[in-house]
């Protein structure tokens, strides 16, 4: 489909549906009050700042954050603080598209993590199907198709740090250390302000798909309490349960702080119906038996072909805190903070391992455990005010840091075991002994931390007592650090152990980086139905260099129902310390394979060049309309172009491999080498994109009286992603391939639409929730049932093949979740509901593309979830 028959397509959908729902209940572009403020009126402002009901100022973005808080005319419509520098911006208003979620809203999605709650309730947010080793273990979400690097997390206004444990498998995220949005505690948040575009020119790195700005709760007053759990009935597994408190108190007579804590804990689901190819005694022919076991080793033991459970999701154990707390310390000054914690535990199975793996010590097979410990902590302290010269400032210091302790659990490393332990190679030498396995290990750590300095300060002015003005500018600094620790010896010595390699010696490291930005921006309102927006910022990295971002964006009401928006700003991306200098390498009897760090000598050896920089250009227009009193509709269209996009590279087979391995410090055994066995790949600038999109949003309320209220809402967002450039090593060769392009182009969602509708009545709600997500594209690898005669056109075998890919689609899917939900009295409530009411799983992968026979859906694909159908109670409690 065409862009143009896309945008056509989409507005007929958009007055077929006649759709619309209460902006405070839905995620659409407005939002009630935050949690527990009064009106203005009634409540006390401080030093010019925003404040909640005990007259404290509430924490805001940097550009903003001495914005003045001011209740809108419509109580049902927030003022917004991201995005903008105005004092008294509603969402509706702004200049660029921005959505505000209410905490009512992520609570009826009944999702119990923070970025699958997002997924279900915003049209331009989703999550990859399945993360493959570590990557199953933590979350990042992905926004308008592009990475998950290339969304900007902000908490109260403040850049939010990265998590440690990075994506290292190919895929759509590879390479990804984003935020990790389940750590922080989902009863500490007020409402999530999203931006619907580039805003590097204001942010800085990162703000290309757009902006998460996460605003928590400041009240000094109240308790709520709440508890939730739930399963997949059709399968009978996945439990969970999750159990949540929150409330406020007074510091003094006008400070507040409130606490937020949840313990959260799930089980592992399991897909159901996949068959191990090795385990089946039967093939078809041609197929490569190459490990097999029933069939193939003399009298096997009866091991159920159900026994590779690698398409699931994790066990784990989390515990979230939260801490908001300000007070004024003078006439126009005030001081804030905040402190989040959160620990996981977690645990994601492995392929299957068969009995001959490791017969001494799992004489019945094993199925390896990856595990994580995982502490995440962050600190600010900030103080803002008034009157400096006529400028509202903020002075702010935040410190945050990911630790991740890998390990891997119910192992084994067979080369200790096997009799060519110290055989005499070097690459084959155990320090750790030999004859005797470890089953638990530790693999590697990782830590990813920031220290972040903030200096805003904002203005008001009238030029010529004609044209109001907000002038804002301000600077930034930031010191980022990462580390990498190695595993124990015997995870990573003479092949390593089963299910995760650990990372040797030659690839830890430490390293830092300091980032130093400026910023100005002034918002002109030129006329009374005109705002003019122009915003710069420049920034320093010690280790890739300048860059400067710019951003223009004006708005024109021309009545009060009908407006046009539109936005054009550059901006980039500076390469991770993780994409920079992190590497991983699995060496064994017969051959190797790894991930080289990028700024490596022996990177240089297959064509790495020095990371570059993303660069962007962002463009957007809209319209606004309300036709008639409380139908509110937006329609968005948006170009992302995107060049020097950062991904996987430069694969390699062969001798020049071996050479880079080498290079690495990594002795291969001399005389069983098979060069076609060894591999070795780095980080790249891999070539440029160009991202296209229509969003629409429409949202209304009935109003029936005795009847009750019935709200209704409609997101559309309709994506589609194109390869202009692909990059070559400094060798000439190609550094994509067919697959890789597809994961940058048509892993995502075409298209994806949400329609809501929430139904109150008496003490009765009722949410019922329609989605749809569009079709999906995968390259996939033929594997081992693929006949080993049929050949690739480009040469070779077909099967395993690096050139020629078997294409897959993810056909359409509609998703209905149902929540009702019962007040008690003005303190409890009660909800049941079930999403995806009908079990709606992706389509399974034909045989010979389904690798073992036990990976049935394509993880790559960020379509509907491969767990089917979740079923849920809740009890709410406030007091």
């Amino acid at each position: 489909m065409t862009l143009r028959r896309s945008l056509i397509t989409a507005t007929i959908l958009a007055i077929q549906f006649d759709v619309a729902s209460a902006v405070a209940q839905t995620a659409t572009t407005s939002a009630t009050p935050p949690t527990g403020q009064r009106p203005a009126a009634k409540s006390r402002k401080i030093s010019g700042i925003p404040t909640n009901s005990a007259g404290m100022p509430t924490a805001t973005t940097a550009a903003a954050a001495v914005a003045p808080y001011q209740a809108p005319p419509d109580a049902g419509e927030a003022v917004i603080v991201t995005g903008t520098h105005d004092s008294n911006r509603h969402a509706r208003q702004s200049s660029s598209p921005i959505s505000v979620i209410t905490a009512a809203t992520l609570t009826r999605s009944g999702q119990l993590n923070l970025a699958d709650a997002l997924t279900r309730t915003y049209a331009s947010i989703n999550i990859q199907a399945k993360g493959s080793d570590t990557a199953a273990l933590t979350s990042s979400i992905r926004m308008r198709g592009l990475n998950p690097n290339q969304v900007l997390v902000l908490v109260d206004g403040k850049r939010r740090h990265v998590t440690g444990n990075i994506i290292q498998n190919s895929g759509p995220s590879f390479g990804a250390t984003g935020v990790d949005l389940n750590m922080l505690p989902a009863n500490m948040i007020d409402h999530i302000e999203v931006l619907e575009d580039g805003a590097a020119a204001m942010y800085g790195s990162d703000a290309i798909a757009g902006v998460v700005n996460i605003i928590t709760k400041k009240t000094d007053h109240g308790l709520n309490v709440s508890a939730q759990t739930g399963a997949n009935a059709y399968n009978g597994d996945g439990w969970q349960y999750q159990v949540n408190a929150d409330g406020g108190f007074k510091l003094g007579n006008d400070g507040y702080m409130h606490l937020s804590g949840q313990v959260y804990h799930t089980d592992h689901f399991v897909t159901k119906g996949a068959k191990d190819h090795r385990l089946l005694g039967y093939w078809p022919a041609g197929a490569s038996t190459s490990g097999y076991y029933t069939g193939i080793v003399a009298n096997p033991l009866p091991v159920p072909v159900t026994s590779n459970k690698i398409m699931s999701t994790p066990e784990e154990t989390r515990e979230n805190l939260g801490i908001d707390f300000g007070k004024p310390i003078g006439e126009k000054v005030d001081f804030y903070g905040q402190i989040t914690y959160a620990h996981r535990h977690a645990e994601a199975i492995q392929n299957y391992r068969v009995p001959n793996i490791a017969p001494t010590v799992y004489p019945s097979g094993f199925s390896p455990l990856e595990t994580i410990e995982e502490n995440d902590y962050a600190a600010m302290l900030g103080m803002k005010g008034r009157d400096f010269f006529g400028f509202d400032w903020d002075i702010s210091t935040q410190y945050g840091a990911d630790e991740d302790n890998i390990g891997n659990k119910n192992t084994a490393n067979p080369g200790l075991l096997s009799s060519r332990c110290n055989n005499g190679n070097v690459a084959n030498i155990s320090t750790v002994g030999c004859g005797i396995t470890p089953t638990t290990v530790h693999t590697q750590s990782y830590r990813n931390a920031q220290w972040t300095n903030n200096l805003d300060f904002r203005r008001h002015i009238d030029i010529f007592h004609t044209v109001p003005m907000t002038l804002a500018f301000g600077g930034e600094h930031r010191l980022e650090t990462y580390e990498i620790v190695a595993g124990e010896p015997s995870s990573y010595q003479v092949g390593g152990t089963q299910g995760y390699v650990g990372i040797a010696p030659q690839s830890a490291g430490n390293w830092s980086r300091d980032i130093w930005a400026a910023y100005i921006d002034g918002d002109f309102h030129m006329l009374k139905n005109w705002d003019l927006d122009f915003a710069g910022r420049f920034e320093h990295y010690t280790d890739v260099g300048n860059t400067q971002n710019g951003k223009v964006s004006t708005r024109y009401d021309i009545t009060r129902r009908v407006a046009i928006r539109g936005t054009i700003s550059t901006g980039f991306r500076a390469p991770t310390m993780a994409e920079q200098h992190f590497s991983t390498m699995s060496v064994n009897p017969t051959g190797a394979a790894g991930l080289l760090p990028v700024s490596s000598a022996a990177a240089a050896l297959l064509g790495a060049q020095p990371l570059k920089p993303e660069y962007s250009v962002n463009a957007s227009g809209g319209l606004v309309v309300e036709p008639v009193d409380g139908f509110h509709v937006e329609a968005d269209v948006y170009q992302i172009n995107l060049r020097n996009r950062i991904g996987q590279g430069g694969v390699t087979k062969g001798l020049t491999a071996i050479d880079a391995i080498q290079a690495m410090g990594y002795a291969l055994p001399v005389n069983d080498i098979d060069p076609q066995n060894v591999s070795a790949y780095y980080f790249a600038n891999i070539g440029s994109t160009r991202t296209q999109g229509l969003d629409i949003k429409a949202d209304y309320t009935f109003h029936l009286h005795r009847y009750g209220n019935l709200m209704l809402s409609m997101a559309l967002d309709l994506n589609r992603t194109r390869l202009h450039h692909a990059a070559t090593s400094g060798t000439g060769a190609s550094l994509l391939n067919a697959q890789t392009i597809g994961y940058l182009t048509t892993a995502y969602p075409r298209s994806k639409i949400i329609l809501n509708a929430y139904y109150t009545i008496a003490n009765w709600d009722f949410n019922i929730r329609q989605t749809r997500y569009g079709e999906t594209t995968d390259m996939m690898t033929y594997q081992d049932w693929t006949n080993g005669s049929l050949t690739c056109a480009s040469g070779g075998a077909l099967r395993y093949s690096n050139s020629c890919f078997g294409q897959f689609k993810n056909t359409p899917r509609w998703l209905t979740d149902l929540e009702i939900g019962y007040r008690f009295d003005r303190h409890w409530h009660l909800a049941v509901g079930a999403n995806n009411v009908f079990n709606v799983r992706p389509r399974r992968l034909p045989d010979i593309l389904n690798s073992g026979g036990y990976t049935v859906y394509d993880a790559s694909s960020a379509q509907v979830p491969i767990s089917g159908g979740y079923y849920y109670g809740r009890v709410n409690a406030t007091f």
